[in-house]
């Protein structure tokens, strides 16, 4: 609810991703952005579909996943294991949605900058297509859920590569 009552600021840049990056890592927790890699960072989804609902995302601005370079699309697979990683510790979820929305015709609700999501998903919860309506039910704060899933993701002794 302090989200939703709280006038909204225009975009630096014109990219949420690319805003979030560029204030730096004193600003993560107000930006919701858990994890910084060399090319890609791990990020809290501000409209989550479900609790713990994160992105990956390339510090580089595009919107076409075939133009990224193959050590940054290795960098966000890596991300998006070490999340799913986190997710497990913290929520213990039963599965989860893994993907990509390119394009607006495809979802894309930031077309231009390309994301990856990651979707925890339980036994008994909203099936895909109810999620994809825009029916939640979020029970956790988000700057909890942002405290669980950071000491989730500073547990995580594996390897970077």
């Amino acid at each position: 609810m302090p989200y939703l009552k709280t006038p909204k600021a225009t975009s630096m840049t014109g990219c949420p991703f690319c805003d979030k990056f560029q204030m730096g890592r004193e600003g993560d927790r107000a930006n919701l952005v858990l994890w910084r890699g060399e090319r890609a960072a791990i990020v809290m989804n501000l409209y989550p579909y479900t609790n713990g609902h994160l992105m990956v995302a390339p510090y580089t601005h595009t919107g076409e996943l075939e133009s990224l370079d193959g050590e940054t699309l290795k960098e966000m697979m890596l991300l998006v294991g070490r999340g799913i990683r986190a997710l497990r510790r913290y929520a213990s979820p039963h599965g989860f949605n893994v993907g990509a929305n390119l394009g607006r015709v495809a979802g894309a609700g930031v077309a231009d900058h390309v994301h990856l999501h990651i979707v925890p998903r339980w036994n008994g919860d909203t099936n895909f297509m109810p999620v994809l309506a825009e029916t939640r039910m979020i029970p956790e704060l988000l700057p909890d859920t942002y405290d669980r899933l950071l000491a989730a993701l500073l547990a995580d002794e594996t390897p970077a590569g």
